[in-house]
């Protein structure tokens, strides 16, 4: 009897040790306890570079470790892109992806995949604009129009790369106008403006972010502006729908981790960038920059992604350039 009532004392005592045990919430791993990198997807001095820089100085502080930029151009943003879909999934790979993300996969030229990301969320939008040295004999678009249509191939058109948004844009203007340019593709739009101002193209289709500095310092004129209304921040530019051009474009961006990060990293991301966003010196720097904020959450982020990539397909197949 003594030996029963022993082990059942026995097994009582273990009941309530795993009981007691399961009690206790496992505390999660701290984060972040090194250097945060942000994939930067293409060179330094363009606008993604610089939304990156700006919004990495203000989470730096609030994540409580160094965000760093990582710049890796080329490819349209393929080799940025890949490199940030393969990183370990452990919250200190970024990637500031944009437009190309979803276009590159219509035109068969990278395995950039925008379902290999979990989205953190989306930080900017920005409408195209078409830009030239302010030397050049076109005054205005209809000028710059009217000398493609008589000329064409003749209009070296810099871009930031092929099959990149501002590539698009253009050849968007080739079909609603019948004008025909010689796209010269660039890593990024930073080396295009340079071009532009070298003399070694004759136009440039980038955001007005990217060219805002040279046309503030009178070396650039920008013509028109692929947007629903004009630019506070030019508002002697009109629009290409004001100019009886219907193409209104241009570029997003918005930050990724690799799929299967974490969900309790991911949301530590989202509330620190997101704080950062809201930030007024980060508001002020990027209205002064021209770079317009956007923001949406990782899910409504996601959904974003899947509608952008089926309207590209759309019209990477109507203008021949989507890989059958």
């Amino acid at each position: 009897m003594k030996r029963n009532i022993s082990f059942l004392a026995v097994v009582l005592c273990l009941m309530i040790i795993v009981t007691g045990c399961g009690t206790q919430k496992a505390e999660a791993p701290k984060f972040p306890t090194k250097q945060i990198e942000i994939i930067v997807p293409a060179g330094a001095g363009g606008g993604t570079d610089m939304l990156a820089r700006a919004l990495a100085n203000k989470a730096k502080d609030i994540l409580g470790a160094p965000v760093v930029i990582v710049n890796k151009p080329g490819g349209s943003g393929s080799v940025g892109f890949t490199a940030g879909q393969t990183a370990k999934p452990d919250g200190y790979s970024v990637t500031m992806f944009f437009l190309e993300l979803v276009v590159l996969p219509h035109l068969g030229t990278a395995p950039a995949d925008y379902t290999k990301f979990e989205p953190v969320m989306m930080i900017n939008a920005d409408p195209a604009a078409f830009t030239v040295a302010v030397d050049a004999p076109w005054k205005n678009l209809e000028e710059f129009l009217a000398y493609a249509k008589a000329n064409p191939g003749k209009v070296r058109m810099g871009n930031a790369g092929a099959g990149s948004g501002w590539h698009l844009t253009a050849v968007a203007v080739e079909q609603k106008t019948g004008v025909k340019f010689t796209h010269l593709p660039f890593n990024g739009a930073a080396p295009a403006v340079t071009a532009l101002l070298g003399g070694n193209v004759d136009a440039v289709a980038v955001s007005p972010a990217e060219v805002g500095s040279q046309v503030a310092a009178g070396k650039l004129r920008m013509l028109a502006i692929a947007s629903e209304k004009r630019s506070k921040n030019y508002q002697q530019t009109p629009t290409f729908k004001e100019r009886n051009v219907d193409v209104v474009m241009g570029t997003w961006r918005g930050l990724g981790v690799p799929l299967g990060t974490p969900p309790a990293v991911i949301k530590v991301l989202h509330d620190a960038f997101k704080k950062a966003m809201e930030d007024p010196a980060f508001i002020a720097l990027c209205d002064k920059a021209d770079l317009g904020l956007r923001y949406m959450d990782g899910p409504s982020t996601a959904k974003f992604l899947k509608s952008e990539y089926d309207n590209y397909g759309m019209l990477t197949e109507k203008v021949g350039l989507k890989k059958k």
